[in-house]
């Protein structure tokens, strides 16, 4: 449920300040589309062997890096521009924040084209595959759905997704535990393998990433910082 006493970010004198704060929400979520592109696009050259979409998913990054440093500056213009106040202030200070994750969500992307180009020299792991579209598909969803609670200032969609982190850590390391436990029984296929457990390990961060978007979201909605509380804290500050 959208907070709607904070949903609206065009009610200043200056239609200008207006302009400036729509465009920097509006280049943040074109950045977030780009790197859940990225993400997207880098699992399906690992389980398709396509080395080709891997190597432009590596090169793509540097578009998102360029992103960041676009965004960080539109930022800081309109904090010297305007000395935005109050929740002004907590959305611009968030998306700097936020920015961040999404470009280390683009170099998860990155990580993922090296090996999935790797494997596709090497020949396939012959595990891991049906671990990597799970834990692909679910951390996709949390990244969407930080995104647009972003859109729609959803403290309680943010909520649900900093609970989701949780499951995504858990099926991360049953993944691992059971590639482990099949490289100890054939040690020839270890470098393969290991490959997709980093491909894993990827994906958890990108998880990790869409659970700090969640919780500048309820910043900037409530007014209260919920990074390193337990889960149960920021129910009560959404809940508010």
């Amino acid at each position: 449920m959208t907070d709607k006493k904070d949903d609206v970010y065009g009610d200043h004198i200056s239609n200008k300040f207006n302009d400036e704060l729509l465009d920097l929400k509006s280049e943040f979520l074109k950045m977030g589309g780009m790197v859940e592109s990225q993400v997207e696009r880098a699992i399906h050259a690992l389980v398709e062997n396509d080395g080709h979409l891997a190597d432009e998913v590596r090169v793509g990054d540097k578009k998102v890096d360029r992103m960041e440093m676009d965004i960080d500056e539109e930022a800081t213009l309109i904090i010297a521009r305007r000395q935005p106040t109050a929740r002004d202030l907590r959305l611009v200070i968030s998306v700097i924040k936020m920015v961040a994750d999404l470009e280390r969500v683009g170099d998860e992307a990155k990580k993922i084209a090296k090996f999935a180009i790797k494997l596709s020299e090497e020949g396939q792991a012959p595990r891991g595959y049906v671990e990597v579209r799970h834990i692909g598909d679910h951390v996709l969803s949390m990244l969407r759905d930080a995104l647009d609670a972003f859109a729609r200032l959803d403290s309680e969609q943010a909520l649900r997704i900093m609970k989701e982190d949780k499951r995504v850590d858990e099926e991360y390391q049953a993944a691992t535990r059971s590639l482990l436990t099949f490289m100890m029984e054939d040690t020839r296929n270890i470098s393969r393998c290991m490959s997709v457990m980093w491909v894993l390990r990827a994906l958890e961060r990108v998880g990790d990433h869409a659970c700090n978007i969640a919780e500048n979201v309820i910043f900037m909605v409530k007014g209260e910082d919920v990074r390193h509380t337990p889960v149960e804290e920021a129910e009560k500050v959404v809940g508010r």
